[in-house]
């Protein structure tokens, strides 16, 4: 399981205002753990292309509001994927 450690914020559910960073990288974080436990670079692999894709997204200006973009949180995490998915492409990763 991850979790971003600020917590949930459940007074801004559904209002499009959450910088979901925190939680992207929680998720790349297990990913890291994953496969050093196991042995498994695919997962490392994934980490790396989910954190490359976090930093490309915020350089190229897309970023939410508390960091001085205009972006929801659904904009952002699409942006995201996105990046994930151009990184995944072979030898992107």
């Amino acid at each position: 399981m991850a979790q971003a450690s600020h917590g949930s914020a459940p007074d801004i559910t559904g209002r499009g205002i959450a910088n979901p960073v925190a939680m992207i990288l929680s998720g790349a974080m297990l990913f890291t753990w994953l496969g050093a436990k196991h042995g498994d670079e695919a997962a490392g692999r994934v980490a790396r292309t989910v954190e490359r894709a976090v930093a490309e997204t915020i350089a190229s200006g897309v970023s939410t509001r508390d960091l001085g973009g205009s972006a929801s949180t659904t904009e952002f995490t699409g942006a995201v994927v996105r990046a994930v998915g151009a990184g995944a492409a072979p030898g992107g990763a």
